[in-house]
């Protein structure tokens, strides 16, 4: 079993930054990690994604350049710098834990296994 616990959410005005924490508990060793967000009426949007080891990362076109996706695997943790925020990234993100160990990232929401209950993200303009 895995528990993944969202922290960092609030309101910021366009242009500001925001960090995101995830932290795991559970097994964790080897699995890639991945932030998803959803919108009202929406459907769960990838975010970004981030191998076991850290070297590999992957974002959506729309944050590139504005968010990083970091862990710190002796802490459990895996974190979302976004900076330059925009009203359009208002949504509640996700964060997920791959459901197989040492595979490539995937941007698809079903190869995730494990979710957090969401943390709430408000740009306004």
């Amino acid at each position: 079993q895995v528990q993944l616990l969202e922290s960092g959410g609030g309101l910021v005005q366009a242009g500001g930054s925001l960090r995101l924490s995830c932290a795991a508990s559970g097994r964790t060793v080897g699995y890639n990690m991945g932030w998803f967000r959803q919108a009202p009426g929406k459907e769960r949007d990838f975010v970004a994604a981030i191998t076991w080891s850290g070297r590999t990362t992957n974002y959506k076109d729309s944050v590139k350049g504005r968010f990083t996706i970091s862990r710190d695997n002796a802490k459990n943790t895996v974190y979302l710098q976004m900076n330059s925020l925009k009203p359009e990234d208002t949504a509640v993100y996700f964060c997920a834990t791959d459901s197989t160990a040492f595979r490539s990232l995937s941007t698809v929401a079903d190869a995730y296994g494990y979710w957090g209950q969401g943390t709430q993200v408000t740009v306004s303009s």
